[in-house]
């Protein structure tokens, strides 16, 4: 875990933009030696956030599959999607 003083995003920025670069973890500023700030590369925060959505939807199901709602079998998807592939390739060619 990367703990700076806040002062350190003032007097460093580009020696702490590339820590979070490299690191792909972020930097957590203190103020007053109290947690105050926490900073990383855009990288990492669109792949932090990409994987909170994921977990979201995940857990989404989850609980409807809990409360007894339908689910599909494999062979139920693989024709959902047969069928969907040649809907498209049907809607996609000029005849």
């Amino acid at each position: 875990m990367n703990i700076r003083p806040s002062a350190a995003i003032r007097q460093n920025y580009n020696d702490i933009a590339d820590m979070c670069r490299k690191t792909a973890e972020p930097i957590f500023l203190t103020k007053n030696g109290e947690g105050d700030l926490v900073v990383m590369d855009i990288e990492t925060y669109n792949r932090r956030e990409k994987m909170l959505k994921l977990r979201e939807e995940l857990l989404a199901v989850e609980e409807d599959r809990v409360r007894g709602s339908k689910g599909y079998s494999v062979d139920e998807v693989a024709a959902m999607m047969r069928s969907a592939i040649k809907e498209a390739a049907g809607h996609g060619t000029a005849e």
